[in-house]
């Protein structure tokens, strides 16, 4: 029996020990993701919050307000999930690397465009020179169940290759729509 106590002890002890190493990464992700900001900006977002706070700013001040900017917003978002067909499910961001003048994250994307579920997963390089930012995007991958469609894998796999974002959406957008209709069709003749 004191046996059965000890186990019970040491796998309490064990699940801690896992929970404090999975705080441990998220607080230095936190810390990474903070050091990509100069002083000169953290020093701005702060007299920024200061003057919204004292009631200088222009944006709204009262709940009915807000409420109205909330509504508007929603709607603008039903529109477009509306227009292009995608609702976007889940989407996480990791911190791989950062410096004074790179950063590299890991983000995670899920979602569905019309009856078609996708997910994506790349990594986003961003460089920053005096005068501007630029981003490249690199080791995307792309998760469809594309059935039987050949056509359809062979565009991922290009996408996948040239790591244009823009014309997957562009595509995954129209494709999806087509094939809903064609799913539909086929329906109506069964």
């Amino acid at each position: 029996m004191d046996n059965n106590v000890y186990q019970v002890y040491e796998d309490e002890i064990q699940a801690l020990e896992e929970e404090i190493k999975l705080l441990t990464e998220t607080y230095e992700d936190i810390q990474q993701e903070s050091t990509f900001f100069s002083e000169e900006e953290i020093l701005k977002s702060i007299k920024a919050f200061q003057r919204e706070t004292q009631g200088e700013s222009k944006g709204p001040e009262s709940p009915s307000e807000l409420k109205a900017q909330l509504e508007s917003l929603e709607t603008d978002l039903s529109f477009l999930m509306k227009l292009t067909g995608f609702q976007f499910t889940s989407h996480s961001k990791k911190t791989v690397e950062k410096t004074r003048d790179r950063a590299v994250q890991k983000h995670r994307l899920s979602g569905n465009c019309h009856s078609l579920s996708f997910q994506l997963e790349f990594q986003l390089l961003e460089m920053q020179s005096k005068e501007k930012v630029s981003s490249v995007i690199t080791d995307l991958n792309i998760i469809m169940e594309s059935g039987e469609d050949c056509g359809l894998s062979k565009f991922v796999s290009s996408v996948e290759e040239h790591g244009n974002l823009v014309t997957f959406f562009r595509s995954l957008s129209t494709y999806a729509e087509w094939y809903e209709h064609r799913r539909r069709t086929f329906l109506h003749f069964k």
